[in-house]
């Protein structure tokens, strides 16, 4: 029997702009920066795509319907969290349409949903978040927690 090989989890996020602004979700008794603002996020499910994973996540949480065509990958991130073994990569994508209109679909999980300015975050926004949608400079792929 081979060696293991380690595993890494998987997450999206959606990035909806409008007019110069981003939609942002305060996260609210969920165990993982409860009291900032984030994007509609979760974890890709075992058997799903990148895109399918996206599609259900804007479902759940903000009730709106994509067509996997309508979303583009803008980011890629590999991150390091609390310990030095626990990881993540995490696929940022951008919805250029959508059907449906926006509401909070997880009260239970999101006590505050606004759009906010791009240019002017709140400052308790997710800082690996924060930059991505700012762009400030990372590219297409960028590293955090490895410092």
């Amino acid at each position: 029997m081979g060696k293991e090989h380690f595993k890494l989890v998987c997450a999206v996020y959606l990035i909806l702009k409008k007019d110069g602004e981003v939609l942002l979700l305060r996260r609210f008794n969920t165990g993982f920066a409860d009291g900032k603002y984030s994007l509609v996020a979760g974890h890709i499910d075992g058997g799903e795509s990148i895109f399918d994973a996206t599609v259900r996540e804007a479902k759940e949480e903000v009730g709106i319907g994509i067509e996997p065509e309508n979303l583009k990958v803008v980011h890629i991130m590999h991150r390091r969290c609390e310990s030095p073994d626990y990881e993540r990569f995490s696929v940022f994508m951008e919805a250029n349409k959508y059907s449906g209109e926006i509401k909070n679909m997880e009260p239970e999980k999101c006590d505050d949903m606004r759009w906010f300015p791009i240019k002017d975050l709140p400052p308790n926004t997710v800082d690996y978040v924060k930059r991505v949608i700012q762009n400030s400079g990372i590219g297409f792929f960028s590293e955090d927690g490895w410092e």
